[in-house]
């Protein structure tokens, strides 16, 4: 299941690179580095469907609302929501 989601990540990463501006290219790097975080969490626990990476996923972008300017962190949930209509079963 995993990889699946790493498989998606990566698809869309270069969907991003191909068509998207300096803002998304921002925005998925940054998600990028969370999403690594939180798949490395979920591979040593036994829950490892959509809504424990979701889970994670939602305490990653916390710091990122403490970590980024609003205008930036709204770029990343803008991100986050695009990647998770395609992992959302």
């Amino acid at each position: 299941m995993l990889e699946q989601y790493e498989t998606a990540l990566y698809e869309w990463i270069d969907d991003i690179v191909a068509k998207g501006n300096e803002d998304a290219l921002f925005a998925s790097g940054y998600l990028q580095g969370h999403f690594a975080v939180a798949i490395s969490q979920l591979e040593i626990e036994t829950e490892q469907n959509f809504s424990a990476l979701n889970e994670k996923m939602h305490v990653c972008m916390t710091l990122a609302k403490q970590e980024l300017a609003d205008a930036d962190y709204a770029l990343v949930d803008s991100a986050w929501k695009q990647l998770s209509d395609r992992l959302a079963p």
